[in-house]
């Protein structure tokens, strides 16, 4: 959509400050719902919350495209990101719950690497659509694949079955709290950029956010049915996997946002050509997927996602050493490492929701969501605040803009490839010599009975293969 936002700004006559809602309400909405998608799809079911997320985002695409006003876009993008917190958060529970073993790896896989891939040719997609169409298709262009989703899913998703005993309660005050703390934090982290760290509105927002953070930490410590169960923080797998997914996103989302201000800014590329010279980082992640399970069965998921971390972080520092003067060919090698690099990252997702008990699956896979969307909008906003003070410094000791921009865009993204670098240290610390973690015991963990058939194995009390021998808990 961002591609498009020229031609909204024409047709329904925006200002700045128009444009940049139209952009953020999604964000705003997602990231402030997820722990609440993933707690509905616990408690309700997971194949339900998803066709229900699905209907409500496409029912906002089409809100979208029937815009007639700033007002009216605004509400109908953030009726899309109540959708997307539904969806995302159900579809990796389905990968947790439903899924054993090899098919789990491989579903979150295939997904891990369709989010990365859809970031990158997103932008390809979007500059053709707003030159050669309306820039309502941006939105329409949503619904059928909405509506195949939801086909797919009643085939093939398998009804959840509600645990007896289980009390269905939403948890109000968790809710209230944590969307509190989510939305003020994104939108502190948004408007910094124009606004300033130093701005008391910013400053005012990011207190709000830690008052209300803490009081979600109290009340779902004390809590009888919490939205989020403390205990998956207990695991090293989970928590030092989840640091690490938010440092590849910071990195990664970054560097998508700015290289394309870069090549429009500074190198006169068009939108769609804009758009279409992230197609060969998307190419590289997708050709390099299916070596991902070759190397993890050879060196366990630990080294692998390590690995591709650390030649995410080699990408984005050597996409940073461009000068004013650099054509796309420079940019290059640097992406296809990005893209390569990111590829071997799949088998994180599946490390993470492979140690969670299925009954708490919406409730991790909230957490991996909520902490990747936050990741972007803190990628975006760090490389900002870099590149913007970089390049002020410039202008100052007399440096043209351009000259600045480049040097702010370098800066940035070596920052970004420091903390990715971080990231693989942290999984290589974290995920364990085995390369998949061990069952978290979640304050909901229960034995999962499944029915006896003859010639069946006994069961066991997780999805995944059958294991021999005691199973310790970290």
């Amino acid at each position: 959509m961002n591609v498009a936002l020229p031609s909204i700004e024409r047709d329904l006559t925006l200002s700045t400050t128009g444009l940049e809602w139209v952009a953020t309400a999604y964000i705003l909405t997602f990231s402030s719902l997820l722990l609440a998608g993933g707690r509905l799809a616990d408690l309700f079911g997971r194949r339900r919350v998803l066709l229900l997320g699905l209907a409500i985002f496409a029912v906002g695409s089409v809100l979208c495209g029937h815009a007639s006003s700033g007002t009216e876009l605004i509400a109908a993008r953030a009726a899309q990101g109540a959708g997307g917190a539904a969806v995302l958060p159900a579809t990796l529970a389905i990968l947790t719950a439903d899924l054993d073993g090899r098919d789990r790896d491989l579903g979150a896989g295939v997904l891990t690497a369709a989010i990365a891939a859809a970031l990158a040719l997103g932008p390809a997609v979007g500059g053709a659509i707003s030159q050669y169409a309306h820039w309502s298709w941006v939105f329409y262009v949503n619904v059928p694949v909405c509506a195949v989703t939801m086909a797919l899913a009643c085939w093939a998703v398998p009804p959840s079955r509600r645990r007896r005993g289980r009390r269905a309660s939403l948890d109000i005050l968790g809710l209230a709290t944590s969307g509190l703390a989510l939305l003020a934090l994104t939108w502190a982290l948004v408007e910094s950029n124009d606004r300033g760290f130093t701005s008391p509105a910013i400053i005012y927002a990011f207190a709000l956010a830690g008052v209300a953070g803490w009081a979600f930490v109290a009340v779902e410590t004390t809590g009888t049915d919490p939205m989020l169960d403390l205990a998956l923080f207990r695991s090293p797998a989970f928590s030092g996997g989840t640091a690490a997914q938010m440092l590849w996103g910071l990195g990664v989302n970054g560097v998508f946002l700015f290289t394309s201000l870069y090549l429009q800014s500074i190198l006169g590329f068009s939108p769609v050509g804009a758009g279409l010279a992230f197609v060969p980082l998307a190419v590289a992640l997708v050709l390099a997927v299916p070596a991902t399970g070759r190397l993890v069965a050879a060196c366990g998921a630990r080294f692998t996602v390590a690995a591709g971390l650390g030649a995410v972080a080699a990408g984005l520092y050597l996409t940073a050493q461009v000068g004013p003067g650099a054509s796309y060919l420079d940019l290059l090698p640097g992406l296809l490492i990005i893209g390569a690099g990111s590829a071997l990252t799949t088998p994180l997702t599946s490390v993470l929701l492979g140690d969670v008990d299925p009954a708490g699956a919406g409730m991790a896979s909230a957490v991996l969501s909520t902490a990747r969307e936050v990741s972007g909008v803190l990628g975006v906003s760090v490389t900002g605040a870099i590149l913007l003070a970089r390049q002020r410094a410039v202008v100052a000791a007399g440096g043209s803009a351009v000259d600045g921009f480049v040097a702010g865009y370098s800066r940035g993204l070596k920052v970004s490839a420091g903390l990715v670098a971080l990231g693989a240290l942290i999984s290589l610390a974290t995920l364990g010599p085995a390369g998949r973690a061990r069952r978290t015991p979640g304050r909901h963990r229960r034995p999962r009975p499944r029915p006896a058939s003859s010639g069946s194995r006994p069961a066991s009390p997780g999805p995944g293969p059958a294991r021999s021998g005691p199973r310790q808990a970290t």
